[in-house]
């Protein structure tokens, strides 16, 4: 069993932590609001410090799952980050969505140290992490993802190496287009079977088991139907992940007009009042005339 820091207790890296505590692990945890910490610990019979410093001393891992880039910079690079409290040998997993560009900044800094680093975004939502299901892709070292792998089972059912440093995220970019692209076809859709007249869970039973089925028309129709967006994955954060790949696709020379399009969808959606809706709210836009 390892000595396991957690640095994030939002609504992924809670459970996150709780499930390596589950595994027989030991988790030492922070985050930005310190009562969130502290109920962690009473719920997992961990323990709770006030810096990631702390969080990183003395572990063999260190996994950090925060907002975005900057947020990123600050648990692990700043002050009191997680490279202050480690020692040579640690290993950072970094579960943020963040750009490539950080993750090899970040890469390089932690190897002055002797300090290992993985990218390492997941896909599988709130639910993925509740149930330990999530996908995880990896960008690092081959010999430092074999060691992680078996930790990080403790929450992944998928789990694989992309390539070098930063790999995970842009494997994580290529995802969040997919998924922006399947969102907006899937609201076209739907909107367009209820204009029909058509009995919109009635057309889903039907086409869900042909070459239209996906993971969203399987979890996400029913809501969508019902116009309930009061879950799931916010569009604040799928428009961050969208400013980081289309940041990266004006780098590398990627065209990605429907993504850049869908981008603007959402941005109606916030204008609607939708920020902190699920990504299917994308219906809404559809329905509000």
């Amino acid at each position: 069993m390892a000595n396991i820091g957690f640095v994030g207790l939002g609504v992924m890296g809670y459970p996150m932590a709780g499930h390596l505590q589950q595994a027989g692990h030991s988790v030492t945890v922070y985050n930005r609001t310190a009562s969130k910490s502290r109920q962690w610990a009473d719920e997992f019979a961990g323990t709770a410090v006030a810096t990631p410093a702390l969080a990183a001393a003395d572990q063999d891992y260190v996994m950090v799952c925060v907002g975005n880039d900057d947020d990123l910079r600050s648990v692990i690079a700043g002050d009191e980050g997680v490279l202050k409290g480690a020692r040579s040998g640690l290993v950072i997993v970094d579960h943020t969505t963040a750009s490539a560009d950080v993750a090899r900044e970040l890469a390089a800094l932690a190897s002055q140290q002797g300090v290992e680093f993985l990218d390492a975004p997941v896909s599988g939502g709130q639910a993925g992490a509740e149930n330990g299901q999530l996908t995880i892709m990896v960008g690092g070292d081959d010999a430092v993802f074999d060691r992680v792998q078996p930790i990080i089972a403790s929450y992944a059912r998928m789990s694989q190496l992309m390539g070098p440093t930063g790999s995970g995220q842009l494997t994580k970019m290529v995802n969040q287009i997919c998924i922006a692209g399947l969102v907006q076809g899937l609201s076209e859709a739907l909107n367009f079977a209820q204009q029909a007249g058509l009995d919109g869970e009635a057309v889903v039973s039907v086409i869900s088991k042909g070459a239209a089925q996906s993971w969203q028309m399987e979890n996400r129709h029913k809501t969508m139907l019902a116009s309930e967006f009061e879950h799931g994955f916010a569009v604040d954060w799928m428009r961050k992940d969208l400013a980081i790949v289309l940041a990266e696709a004006q780098r590398n020379g990627a065209q990605l007009p429907v993504t850049a399009l869908v981008d603007q969808f959402y941005a109606d959606v916030q204008a609607m009042g939708g920020g902190r809706w699920d990504t299917s709210s994308l219906i809404a836009r559809l329905k509000r005339d």
